[in-house]
């Protein structure tokens, strides 16, 4: 079997199912694993794939998606190319869980797809016991402040870190805040996790230096920290990655809170 992968997710997803092999290209921006997606022809970025690109390719199979706002008309220029698409949306963690399993099975993989969602259950599926969850802002754009919503799988993830999503009762994926808000929340962490942006070039010093926030607990106790946006943003199996990269951010806030009642 050919398959073009169009999302980083959906090539995360493959290859964590074991059939690297079976791609023969990739949208621009997926860039994990490095020694699979460094070999296989580029087929534009996700907004803007070439469909005549893909075409050329002669895949057996192309897996599309419906996650941000433009894909639509990627979908319709790949339909009209007369092109073999499977399109994917997932909004939540359990449609992430159906997504591997639904590739799997197009794949010819769907025991290797179960095993890989029990695998990513037993991290995303737990809830620690604590005494108090520390509320994790989570950042996917500074200017405006973009944040994640009870909709998103983040909210999840961050129960399973042992936090909270101080936007986790708001019934949307994501919404800009204004600096009332932020106040209002009161984080105790903040974590950037700037889309489309290397995490070489995620700057704390942005989220310190917003005069309005200087109060909030986060910034009070120093608890700005970044995790990259493939572990939270993409929705494959490094949602698991974002799980304890979180883990580690509660028990510093949790330390942190520790020692401060102990003096």
């Amino acid at each position: 079997m050919r398959v073009v992968s169009l999302t980083c997710s959906n090539t995360e997803i493959v290859c964590a199912l074991g059939a690297a092999g079976a791609l023969v290209g990739v949208d621009d921006h997926s860039d994990y694993p490095v020694d699979v997606v460094a070999r296989l022809p580029r087929v534009g970025p996700d907004l803007s794939v070439d469909p005549k690109a893909v075409a050329a390719l002669r895949p057996d199979l192309v897996l599309a998606s419906l996650t941000v706002p433009g894909h639509e008309r990627v979908l319709q220029a790949l339909v009209a190319e007369g092109l073999p698409v499977e399109v994917f949306e997932p909004k939540s963690v359990d449609d992430v869980y159906a997504d591997v399993a639904r590739i799997g099975a197009l794949l010819g993989r769907a025991e290797r797809a179960l095993a890989l969602v029990t695998e990513m259950r037993a991290v995303l599926d737990q809830r620690p016991v604590s005494v108090s969850r520390p509320r994790v802002l989570v950042e996917w754009w500074p200017r405006p402040v973009i944040v994640p919503g009870e909709r998103s799988w983040v909210t999840q993830q961050l129960l399973a870190a042992g936090g909270s999503n101080p936007m986790g009762s708001r019934p949307v994926e994501s919404s800009p805040i204004h600096d009332e808000e932020a106040l209002a929340l009161r984080p105790d962490a903040v974590v950037i996790s700037w889309c489309g942006v290397p995490p070489a070039k995620y700057r704390p010093e942005v989220v310190y230096r917003r005069a309005a926030w200087r109060d909030l607990p986060a910034l009070q106790g120093g608890h700005v920290y970044c995790i990259p946006e493939a572990f939270l943003g993409r929705p494959g199996p490094r949602l698991v990655d974002g799980v304890r990269a979180l883990a580690e951010v509660v028990a510093r806030v949790q330390a942190s809170a520790a020692e401060a009642g102990g003096r």
